[in-house]
């Protein structure tokens, strides 16, 4: 199995090809699912705000499913090696 590199991101890690193929597919049907958004506002009587609410929370499944798949690390900070696990940082 093919192995990508990470993101130029902290904390993203290289993927394999069929983790990068599950994001892309989550892209497009994100990407489906908000045209269909967007079709239902300009057809007319539809509160906004709740569609509002409906993308917010859309975009925020798919991000939360992606990252599922590609589970990002947590990073290290400059200023870790200056205090110890539990240590108030000033």
């Amino acid at each position: 199995m093919t192995k990508h590199e990470g993101l130029p991101v902290a904390g993203y890690r290289p993927q394999n090809s069929l983790n990068v193929d599950l994001v892309n597919r989550n892209k497009a049907n994100e990407e489906r699912q908000l045209r269909l958004m967007e079709i239902d506002q300009k057809a007319g009587d539809v509160d906004g705000r709740w569609l509002a609410v409906a993308k917010t929370h859309l975009e925020q499944a798919f991000m939360a499913w992606n990252r599922a798949i590609f589970q990002p690390g947590r990073v290290e900070l400059p200023e870790d090696a200056t205090t110890q696990p539990g240590e108030k940082v000033a």
